[in-house]
């Protein structure tokens, strides 16, 4: 590690040396410079002769005053404003001045597209003023802005406005109040020129809510579904947990350049535009839902992150672990819930596996970081939502909310720990919750080998559970965990035996008995995903089509075709030579399809799942070690094979699952999917071109022009290129929409893929500074083109590092994000490792790299 990085441990947390129960700030917004007048009530946390530490980054220092006198005597580096010998209380003013239009970090206040916005989680507030930049440092916050009238005639802030005024040479002022105190991380200030959308929403108290949804000029159209999503969220909330809104107004503001997806500010949340803009022609069934499901988690925040906050930033699952899994709940109830599950599973499997089988792994609240941004992962939100969906699987929905209504009666406007939330957990249902507390400090994933033991004289089905978890990079000791199995017993001979249960695993190793049966019982294991776990148990082709088919658990029935598709793959990449086994493997899925299309699916949703195969990603996760080629080629052998086989039953599911006038309904959403997943297979075969030229042409919303354009591009057709040339020029001027046309290119198997790359990327709409457009493509290209990414050569890997050496020194944030791929080498046979080593160190060595990128990188480097 560098002698001037150091990594921050979670044992070395202090209380904060002084407090600052108010903040009055003053934002002048001028052209070229903002100025900053922050007044600060400074309290002493108990006695004692600290200093004051202020954290600061790129500001220039104006003036300090101490009880309105200016002082002289203090410390200042780049990083730090130390005070010496300060009373027990003061007012502590500081001016300062900043320049937002060069900041392409995107953290603190920016400019962007003429607006100015602020993002400050985690360490942005720095970059604004002086301040104790922790979370645990709680304040009232008053907030006047000023700026030309003309050109920003919308002044935002938190909480509510309490006044506004007109001045001299056209600037005006607006000044804003938040009752509630918050930590500095969740202040928020957006000025510019919008469209406004209003609404309004009465609490179940009966008080109105002002709803503000402000949006690009000439967009207010596509914010509609994001409003309507809002007061579902508001609803919901109320309903199922008893937590209704606090303030007069809620604001939303979406704008383009953002790091995140969108940020919990206090009664002002700030979306990156992707998440908030949609109407029928331009946005996807996938952006519907996810909008819906991202305006619902910053909603969410207002009480799991706002009302009851984080102590520090290793306790960052404790707000996002749990706000995941209560949008998952969200989600689950606005849609299909199965398939809602199946989503979360995806990115458990595909990305969160992954990470732990990495340099990066780590528990759901770690130990120790250099980089606080580098804590925003897979494993801190969705394995974090894995934990509290456990939590609410041990307790019962009743259990889960008692504890929910004592943790906000204990901790309501406090800075707490995850600690904290499991006690109240424990504590509102009597539950000892000791051993499952492990999850919270303990690393990587959890194997379970299940066997059976059957013994047909006596009906008896013994049921062995043994739990490994192996050393990762961050730990090399382990202990057992505290598991939730849920099992479905699916007995055909006394349907009246069928029935869910949960075994809880607390130990090494276990043994339960199940009774009464005539014949051997099939039995689904990890029904709905119960524990973030990896479950080997090794079935027979005919059990996983019996769970498949009959199964009353959706994501059971889903698990069993991925699991069967899964060992087909892996078999067909094993066997050199076409054999009598792989005939038997191709066969089994036969039986499956078979079964899957003799069944009178009123569940589309699901079966659109269904029919999909593993990802790429899923499979590399399956397996010790592969070559990427082969696993590549053998998964597209059985796509052809199925698509081939079972031309007929797809054609039928195409045309009879064909909707009109687009509805985001749960109905009409698993007609297009059903359909999109049929027009993929015919894709492969002599109907391809035609079908997917027709659809295109003569589709009337996004789903389905997006579904013919990645039928095409999946199945290689000649005919990709000029749809996208067609889709390039109607929507060149709409930028969220050339984010899909960038990604779809990136994801090309193509020969000539880093050529097509370069070419795209001199698009008039392509913008480094942009983290939507760097992800659409360089992000695309690092985690979904196999073959173009892991290319023997290794330009692939050399084309990555080309453009993160540049984005580090524009947004290292969103560099370290897409740097991930780069660190996953583990599995990948010993040249491509080479390969994939050679351009982290040139990364490593890359003039002033980030704390983001030096750490996972670095780490990266030295795991063995």
């Amino acid at each position: 590690m560098s002698a001037n990085i150091t990594a921050k441990k979670r044992l070395d947390y202090q209380p904060p040396s002084h407090l600052i129960p108010e903040i009055a700030l003053s934002f002048n917004l001028e052209d070229g410079v903002t100025k900053v007048k922050s007044q600060l009530k400074i309290v002493k946390n108990g006695h004692h002769e600290k200093p004051l530490v202020l954290d600061g980054v790129d500001l220039k220092l104006i003036d300090i005053q101490i009880n309105g006198k200016t002082i002289a005597e203090y410390e200042l580096t780049d990083t730090h404003l130390t005070l010496h010998h300060l009373p027990d209380e003061c007012t502590l003013e500081i001016y300062t001045e900043i320049f937002p239009q060069n900041n392409s970090s995107l953290e603190g206040l920016y400019k962007t597209s003429g607006a100015y916005c602020t993002q400050c989680e985690a360490e942005g507030f720095r970059k604004i003023t002086y301040f104790a930049d922790r979370p645990d440092v709680l304040s009232e916050y008053t907030v006047t802005i000023y700026a030309q009238k003309d050109n920003f005639p919308f002044l935002l802030s938190n909480g509510n406005k309490i006044d506004s005024g007109d001045l001299d040479e056209n600037v005006h002022w607006v000044k804003w109040h938040d009752p509630f105190k918050k930590p500095c991380y969740l202040f928020a200030l957006v000025a510019g020129d919008f469209d406004l959308l209003e609404d309004t929403f009465t609490t179940g108290s009966g008080r109105e809510v002002a709803l503000e949804l402000f949006v690009d000029k000439g967009k207010l159209d596509r914010g509609h579904h994001a409003l309507s999503s809002l007061k579902k969220a508001m609803k919901w909330d109320e309903d199922v947990f008893g937590l209704e809104y606090d303030l007069d107004i809620y604001m939303i503001v979406a704008v383009d350049f953002f790091n995140m997806g969108a940020m919990e500010n206090k009664g002002l949340n700030v979306f990156n535009s992707k998440f908030v803009l949609a109407d029928s022609e331009s946005a996807t069934d996938e952006d519907y839902f996810n909008i819906e499901s991202v305006i619902a988690h910053e909603y969410f925040h207002n009480w799991t992150g706002n009302r009851v906050t984080c102590r520090d930033w290793f306790q960052l699952s404790l707000k996002e672990g749990l706000t995941v899994f209560r949008d998952q709940q969200f989600s689950a109830d606005m849609n299909s819930a199965p398939v809602n599950r199946i989503k979360n599973v995806k990115v458990i499997r595909e990305h969160q596996f992954a990470e732990d089988a990495s340099a990066m792994s780590h528990p759901i609240r770690p130990d120790e970081v250099i980089e606080m941004n580098n804590f925003y992962t897979v494993t801190v939100y969705d394995k974090g939502a894995e934990v509290i969906r456990m939590m609410h699987t041990l307790l019962g929905s009743e259990g889960f909310r008692k504890g929910m209504d004592l943790y906000f009666l204990r901790h309501d406007g406090q800075a707490v720990t995850c600690d904290d939330f499991v006690q109240a957990m424990q504590d509102a249902n009597s539950e000892d919750l000791t051993m499952f507390r492990r999850w919270y400090g303990q690393s990587g994933t959890p194997n379970i080998n299940v066997e059976e033991n059957y013994n047909a004289s006596t009906g008896e089905l013994n049921i062995r559970f043994e739990q490994t978890n192996l050393p990762t990079a961050d730990q090399a000791q382990k202990q057992d965990l505290h598991i939730p199995i849920k099992l479905e017993i699916i007995d055909d001979l006394n349907p009246q035996q069928n029935h869910i249960d949960v075994y809880n695993l607390k130990q090494k190793s276990d043994v339960i008995k199940k009774s009464g049966f005539s014949a051997k019982p099939t039995i689904a294991y990890l029904t709905d995903f119960s524990a973030p776990v990896k479950l080997n148990y090794c079935y027979q082709a005919d059990d996983l089509v019996k769970v498949a088919t009959k199964s009353r658990d959706g994501f059971s029935r889903w698990n069993a075709t991925q699991n069967l598709y899964a060992n087909c793959i892996h078999h067909l990449a094993r066997s050199t030579t076409k054999n009598t086994s792989q005939q038997i493997a191709l066969s089994d899925i036969e039986q499956l399809l078979d079964g899957i299309f003799a069944q009178p699916y009123d569940d589309k949703a699901t079966l659109g799942e269904m029919l999909t195969l593993p990802s790429f990603e899923t499979l590399v996760q399956q397996v010790e070690l592969f070559n990427v080629r082969t696993l590549f080629e053998k998964r597209e052998v059985l796509r052809q094979f199925i698509a081939e086989r079972f031309i007929e039953k797809f054609t039928q599911l195409y045309e009879s699952n064909q909707t009109k006038q687009y509805k985001f309904t749960a109905k009409d959403m698993a007609e297009r999917k059903l359909a999109n997943v049929s027009l993929e297979y015919i894709a492969l075969t002599n109907q391809g071109t035609d079908r997917v030229t027709h659809q295109f042409e003569n589709s009337s919303n996004m789903t389905d022009t997006l579904g013919a354009l990645k039928s095409a591009q999946t199945a290689s057709l000649p005919v990709f290129d000029k749809l996208m040339e067609q889709f390039e020029s109607r929507w060149r001027q709409d930028p969220l929409v050339l984010d899909k046309w960038f990604a779809l290119h990136a994801g090309l198997n193509s020969k000539d893929i880093l050529s097509r790359l370069e070419l795209i990327m001199g698009h008039k709409q392509f913008d480094l500074a942009n983290p939507n457009r760097v992800r659409s493509v360089i992000g695309t290209f690092a985690f979904y083109n196999s073959l173009g990414f892991h290319d023997e050569s290794g330009v692939g890997y050399r084309f990555v590092t080309d453009y993160l050496i540049k984005l580090d020194k524009i947004n290292p944030q969103v560099a370290a994000r897409i740097v991930t791929p780069l660190t996953q080498w583990q599995k990948l046979d010993e040249s491509r490792i080479e390969l994939m080593k050679t351009q982290l160190s040139r990364l490593l060595d890359s003039p002033n790299i980030s704390n983001d990128m030096f750490e996972k990188v670095s780490k990266s480097l030295s795991f063995q």
